[in-house]
C-alpha cells in the first residue's frame, strides 16, 4: 500500500481554479438530497473504488455525466473522504482540492456547537478497542 503525500502548492494552487470545486463550493448544502438522484445508482459500487493499481476512469467518466457532481464533490470534501472517486475526482486530486476547501469553507454557524474533529474521527472514538 502506498501512502498519501501531502499535495504541493502548484497542486494546491491548480486545484483552487479547478471547475469542479469551484462548482462543489456553489452548491455546497444547496441539495440534501442529491443521492437519490446520483447517476452511480444504478452502477456497481465497486465501479467507484478501483483498485490502487486499476484507472479510474470508468467512473470519472460516469461522474461527468451526473447532474449531482458539485453535492456529490463537497460531501466528499466536507467529510475529508480520500478513498474512491467522488464527483468526478480521484483521491490524488480530492487531496490538493481538501487543502483549498478547508481555506475556503467558512465553519457552518448552524454547526458551531459541534466543533471538532472530522466526522470520521469522532466515530472512530466509539469504536472500542480490543
Amino acid at each position: 500500500m502506498t501512502r498519501a503525500r501531502m499535495p504541493r502548492p502548484h497542486e494546491v494552487a491548480a486545484a483552487r481554479r479547478d471547475p469542479r470545486l469551484l462548482r462543489a463550493l456553489r452548491e455546497r448544502r444547496q441539495d440534501e438530497a442529491w443521492r437519490t438522484r446520483g447517476t452511480c445508482q444504478n452502477v456497481d459500487p465497486e465501479t467507484f473504488f478501483p483498485a490502487p493499481n486499476e484507472p479510474a476512469d470508468a467512473a470519472v467518466a460516469l461522474c461527468r455525466s451526473c447532474d449531482v457532481q458539485g453535492s456529490c464533490l463537497a460531501w466528499a470534501l466536507d467529510v475529508g473522504d480520500l478513498h474512491g472517486v467522488w464527483g468526478g475526482t480521484t483521491p490524488r486530486e480530492r487531496r490538493a482540492m481538501l487543502v483549498a476547501w478547508r481555506d475556503e469553507v467558512l465553519p457552518d454557524p448552524e454547526a458551531a456547537g459541534e466543533a471538532g474533529p472530522p466526522v470520521r474521527d469522532r466515530l472512530l472514538t466509539l469504536v472500542p478497542l480490543s
